[in-house]
C-alpha cells in the first residue's frame, strides 16, 4: 500500500512539473569530448637526451566558446607547453581539446559562466591525460599538470573586464 501511495506522489510530482508538455527546465550535459588538434615536436633531439639539467616548462591556456547548433555549443581547451633545458628547446607540446554540450533553456547570463569556467573544468583531466601521453609518447617524463581552477580565472577575468569599463566609463566622463 505505502508502495502505490509514493508511486502516486511521485508521479503527480512529475506530471505537475510537465503540465504544460514542455521541457522546460535548464539542462547542460556533455555531448562528446575529442582531440581536435594535436601537435608535439622535439627540434633538438638526439641531443637534448644526453643533457642532465632540469628542464624550465612554461604552460599556456586558451578557453572558447562557440555555438555550433540550435543547442549545441563546442568548447575548446588550448593548451601550449614549451620546455627548455640549458636555451634549448627540450619539446613543444600544442594541444586543442574540445567537447560538445547540449544546451537546453538555460539563460545567457549562466552560459557564458558555465562554458568558460565549468566546461574546461570537465574537460582538463582528459586533455591532461592527452598532454602526459604525448609528452611521454616523445621520450620525456610524463608532464603531469596541476589542476586549475577555471572558475576562479574566469571570475578574475570578468572582474579585470569590469574594472577597466568603469575606469574608462569614468575617464570618458
Amino acid at each position: 500500500m505505502d508502495d502505490q501511495d509514493n508511486a502516486g506522489q511521485a508521479g503527480a510530482g512529475t506530471d505537475a512539473t510537465l503540465a504544460n508538455g514542455a521541457d522546460n527546465l535548464p539542462t547542460i550535459g556533455m555531448i562528446s569530448q575529442y582531440v581536435k588538434d594535436l601537435s608535439f615536436e622535439s627540434p633538438n633531439a638526439p641531443a637534448i637526451f644526453q643533457t642532465q639539467n632540469q628542464p624550465a616548462v612554461e604552460v599556456e591556456f586558451g578557453i572558447a566558446a562557440t555555438q555550433v547548433g540550435e543547442e549545441v555549443h563546442e568548447v575548446t581547451l588550448k593548451i601550449e607547453v614549451r620546455s627548455k633545458t640549458d636555451e634549448q628547446t627540450a619539446f613543444i607540446v600544442e594541444l586543442v581539446y574540445a567537447g560538445l554540450f547540449g544546451v537546453r533553456n538555460v539563460p545567457d547570463e549562466h552560459l557564458q559562466p558555465f562554458m568558460l569556467g565549468e566546461a574546461p573544468r570537465l574537460l582538463f583531466p582528459f586533455a591532461r591525460r592527452v598532454l602526459a601521453d604525448a609528452v611521454r609518447d616523445g621520450g620525456f617524463q610524463p608532464l603531469m599538470l596541476d589542476p586549475i581552477d577555471f572558475t576562479a580565472l574566469y571570475m578574475q577575468q570578468l572582474q579585470a573586464r569590469e574594472q577597466a569599463e568603469a575606469e574608462g566609463a569614468a575617464g570618458n566622463a
